[in-house]
C-alpha cells in the first residue's frame, strides 16, 4: 500500500513538474502581460482622460453641448439605427440558411461572412474608394446623377455594415446548429410553410 502511494505521489509530482512553471517564469509572464496592458491600454486611457479634463470638469461637460459633438452623436446614432437592423436581418437569414440547410455555395457564403474579419480595414476602405470614388468604377455614374457615397452618410453606413456583419451570423450559427433540425423537419412534414416554421418553431 505504501509503495503504491509513493508511486502515485511521484506521478503527481512528475505531472506537476511538466505542467507547472517555476515561480520566476510565472512572475516574468505576469509582468510582461501587465507591461503590455499598461503601454497599450492604461497609458492611452490616462492620456485621453488627462487631455479631456485639462480645462476642468465644467469645460469637459460643456464640450458635449458643442455643435460638432452633437453632430457627431447624431451621426453615430443614425448610422447605428440603419446598420443594426440590416445586420440583424442579414445575420439571422444567413445563420438560418447555413445552420438548417445544405446547398451549393454554402462554404462560399461562410467565407464571405468571415471576410471582414480577415481583411484589413485599410484594404476595405481602398475597395470602397475604387468602387465609389470619383475615379472609381462607379464614380462617373454617381457624379452624373449627383449621388454621394464616399465621405458621406451612405459610405459610413456601408463601411459600418461591412465591418460588423459577421458578428450576428457567427453568434447565431453555432446556436442554431446545436438545436438540430428535427423540429423544423417535423413542421414541414405537417404542412407548415417556411415562414410559419421560422416564426413558430
Amino acid at each position: 500500500m505504501n509503495v503504491s502511494s509513493a508511486i502515485a505521489d511521484r506521478d503527481v509530482e512528475w505531472k506537476d513538474s511538466i505542467t507547472t512553471e517555476s515561480s520566476f517564469v510565472r512572475r516574468l509572464l505576469i509582468s510582461a502581460a501587465f507591461l503590455y496592458l499598461t503601454l497599450f491600454l492604461f497609458v492611452p486611457l490616462a492620456a485621453i482622460f488627462a487631455e479631456a479634463l485639462k480645462g476642468g470638469l465644467a469645460a469637459y461637460v460643456g464640450s458635449f453641448l458643442n455643435d460638432d459633438a452633437l453632430a457627431a452623436v447624431r451621426l453615430t446614432l443614425l448610422v447605428a439605427a440603419v446598420a443594426v437592423p440590416l445586420n440583424a436581418l442579414f445575420g439571422v437569414a444567413a445563420a438560418w440558411a447555413i445552420a438548417k440547410f445544405d446547398f451549393v455555395g454554402k462554404q462560399v457564403l461562410i467565407s464571405l461572412i468571415d471576410m471582414p474579419l480577415a481583411v484589413s480595414p485599410v484594404i476595405s476602405g481602398l475597395i470602397y474608394v475604387l468602387l465609389f470614388g470619383a475615379q472609381g468604377w462607379l464614380g462617373p455614374w454617381l457624379l452624373e446623377h449627383d449621388i454621394k457615397i464616399i465621405f458621406a452618410l451612405p459610405g459610413i453606413v456601408l463601411a459600418t455594415i461591412f465591418v460588423t456583419v459577421p458578428f450576428v451570423a457567427r453568434e447565431l450559427i453555432p446556436l442554431m446548429q446545436s438545436q438540430g433540425r428535427e423540429e423544423e423537419e417535423a413542421a414541414i412534414t405537417l404542412g407548415a410553410s417556411g415562414w410559419q416554421m421560422f416564426m413558430r418553431v
